[in-house]
């Protein structure tokens, strides 16, 4: 894998020099597409340092198009899910058509990398780390292709090796920033890590010594039968595995049965390791991911910045009063519209109220470097519609109980209870059918359900009520009578590459278990009368504790039962028979694969993704909107261009957005609405960028546009470790 995105350069326009316009208020059509890439850069904190020829420019609007991307992926796709068809496969298929498809896959890889090359400068593309891990895995993988071809055809053991390197892959292409910054961040806090992982080794061999002379010469055995803690070795592993709780109390057991004095051991080895070092483990990634991101979100946003200022000096115009140089609203309607082509005019002219709060007819470079945010601040805009019985039935619509009713179905209380009514239905779907009153009472909830619906229609405008924003509302609509039909799930963060990580992982050790223990294990149907079910089918597991648990499915015989194996195996329950099973069928040595998988994912892994779930949970619950944000909504609220909102305490539990946040046009609306109106769609963040530059915006100037970084003295595209005198 290549060293992710070590100092990214801030693209700039050294193709040519002096961009600025000032004094050229005629802007070419080239110049528009310059300006969008740079804005468009910023908007998605793409970091590349593209050629601006007219002509590169043109490839690099054609690069970032969401179809080849699209193509991208699911050819990327393709080329992982080839597992499940090669050897050891779940469905097999002949080597000459695996290998066919894969080698369509590398064309594609080959050609978007290409692509990429006529991008970007050359000397600026050959200094990429990215792009050489690229060039050398496809170069390794059609190697191994030739060989194991080779070795088939010749009737000869082959091994697919380069099945390893096809996640890296996903990691190293430029749409992988997420992966990429993942990575990143378990390598700065390896350092760390280590210190605290030696301490950790010493203080298990100190106490695997100790219990080697306090029992190792007692006479003690195991439940089975075999002598309690007399190889050095085995105990080491026993307490390994004590740390993660799998093998309580069983292992101390032999012990407390000697003596009830034996059990204070294990406590305190269990309050030293498990408690505390595990916690110290924790608050070490924690405090490590911190340090290291802050800096790394400040780069990000200087170099988004930077953009924007590039993209300022293509657009701007020189004032004939003289003054600062400016971008008028027509240039910067059309930069939009290049940008944004399906945001509405309506919309637009709303950004250009907040950028251009004075009324001047133009903006400076403060005002047009927010832009990018801007656009990433997602706004639904609402067509104000009269209630169809509002026009039928005027009367009875304004009548003081048809007003009621609704105040009651737009109350929160109203969501609160059906919320209550379904949580009833799950529990009775799960009691007995037979019973005739249970049976019925799915025609009451059922009744209740369309009842809602039937609320909803009277007291929202039904075109709004079945609007894009209102998906939840379709879905109630088609399913009345699902128990889950009302749970309306606030947006979710995207995933820092903490999920994603995780599964590159897994895809790399679950290639290399398939190769080291392929057929070891079988798996017999229930069915079967073979007697070698009964161990698993290897002679070697007879009377084991994984043959005795019927652990004979969790095996590495196809990539599927590998990545359930691997989930197991993070879970940590029982991993010690799972891994003793597969060192009895291979070596003892077998147990450094396991051992390895527990510290990558268990200890680090999960405890980076614990370490940005905590820090996106303080922000959520410490942070107020951003100045932007505000302002946005303070516009929205002068133009009287609000939709009526609830007043909601302004923290993640109370903030959540209800069904009711997304609707419009009800009868509590004001009278003589405009007929477009605005409302931001959520208070939370909707990308991981935006969160994380919001979690370091006090540490941030407003107008450090990084004008003075020389991209020349950066050795590459990626953003470098930060560097601290400190730990």
């Amino acid at each position: 894998m290549s060293e992710p995105e070590k100092n990214e350069n801030i693209p700039e326009a050294s193709a040519r020099k002096g961009i600025s316009n000032i004094g050229n208020t005629a802007k070419s059509k080239e110049d528009f597409n310059l300006a969008a890439i740079y804005v468009s850069d910023a908007q998605y904190n793409r970091n590349v340092y593209f050629d601006t020829l007219p002509q590169a420019v043109r490839l690099y609007m054609l690069y970032n198009h969401w179809a080849l991307k699209v193509l991208l992926y699911f050819f990327m796709l393709v080329n992982l899910s080839l597992a499940i068809f090669e050897d050891p496969a779940v469905y097999p298929l002949p080597i000459w058509a695996t290998m066919l498809v894969e080698i369509l896959c590398l064309l594609i890889f080959t050609i978007r990398l290409i692509h990429y090359a006529k991008v970007i400068l050359r000397d600026k593309f050959w200094k990429d780390p990215k792009n050489i891990c690229i060039i050398v895995i496809l170069t390794l993988t059609l190697v191994d292709m030739i060989i194991y071809g080779a070795l088939k055809a010749a009737n000869y053991y082959g091994v697919r090796w380069s099945r390893v390197l096809r996640p890296l892959l996903l990691v190293n292409v430029t749409e992988g920033r997420q992966l990429r910054r993942a990575f990143r961040s378990i390598r700065n806090a390896l350092p760390q890590i280590f210190y605290v992982f030696m301490l950790f080794m010493f203080s298990i061999l100190i106490f695997s010594l100790m219990a080697l002379k306090l029992l190792g010469k007692r006479g003690l055995t195991n439940i089975n039968g075999t002598p309690y803690f007399t190889s050095y070795l085995e105990i080491m592993f026993d307490l390994y595995v004590l740390v993660t709780t799998a093998n309580s109390p069983d292992v101390m057991m032999p012990a407390y049965n000697a003596n009830f004095f034996f059990a204070v051991f294990f406590i305190v080895y269990i309050l030293i390791n498990t408690y505390i070092f595990m916690s110290v483990f924790l608050a070490v990634v924690y405090n490590s991911y911190k340090k290291y991101l802050k800096e790394e979100v400040r780069q990000l946003v200087r170099a988004k910045r930077h953009k924007m200022v590039r993209a300022f000096g293509v657009l701007q115009e020189q004032r004939e009063e003289g003054g600062e140089p400016v971008v008028t609203q027509a240039s910067w309607n059309q930069l939009v519209r290049l940008v944004q082509p399906n945001l509405s005019n309506a919309h637009r002219e709303l950004l250009w109220s907040v950028s251009d709060d004075k009324n001047q007819g133009a903006i400076g470079k403060v005002a047009f470097v927010q832009l990018a945010d801007l656009l990433n601040i997602e706004i639904i805009t609402i067509k104000s519609r009269p209630h169809p019985l509002q026009s039928l039935c005027p009367s009875l619509y304004q009548s003081a109980p048809s007003k009621l009713l609704c105040q009651l179905v737009q109350h929160r209380a109203f969501v609160m209870v059906y919320d209550l009514i379904i949580l009833v239905n799950a529990v009775f779907i799960g009691l007995d059918e037979e019973n005739p009153m249970i049976a019925n009472s799915e025609w009451v909830f059922l009744a209740l359900y369309i009842l809602e619906i039937l609320l909803k229609l009277y007291v929202f405008e039904p075109r709004v009520f079945f609007s894009k924003h209102s998906f939840w509302n379709c879905e109630s609509f088609l399913q009345p009578a699902n128990p889950g039909h009302c749970f309306h799930p606030t947006s979710p963060q995207t995933d820092t590459g903490g999920g994603q990580h995780q599964k590159v992982v897994y895809y790399i050790f679950a290639m290399v278990g398939m190769e080291l223990f392929k057929g070891k294990v079988t798996f017999y149907e229930q069915s079967s009368t073979n007697l070698a079910k009964a161990y698993c089918g290897n002679p070697l597991l007879n009377g084991t504790d994984f043959a005795k648990l019927n652990y004979c499915k969790n095996n590495f015989n196809n990539v599927v039962s590998s990545f359930i194996l691997l989930v197991e195996l993070t879970v940590v329950n029982q991993w010690h028979v799972l891994s003793s099973g597969f060192a009895t069928v291979t070596h003892i040595s077998a147990r450094i694969f396991f051992v390895l998988f527990h510290i990558i994912v268990v200890i680090v892994i999960l405890n980076i993704f614990v370490a940005f779930v905590l820090e996106a949970f303080f922000v959520e619950y410490s942070v107020d909107k951003s100045d932007l944000q505000t302002s946005l909504e303070r516009k929205i609220e002068e133009l009287e261009l609000a939709v009526a909102q609830e007043t909601m305490e302004d923290n993640l539990v109370n903030a959540m957005e209800t069904i009711d946040n997304d609707l419009g046009g009800s009868q509590s609306a004001k009278p003589n609405l405009p007929s477009l109106m605005f409302k931001i769609a959520s208070k939370r963040y909707r990308t991981v960028d935006a969160l994380l530059q919001r979690i370091f915006e006090a540490d941030l100037d407003p107008e450090d546009f990084a004008e003075n970084d020389d991209p020349e003295t950066q050795g590459n595209e990626n953003f470098a470790n930060p560097l601290f005198s400190h730990a």
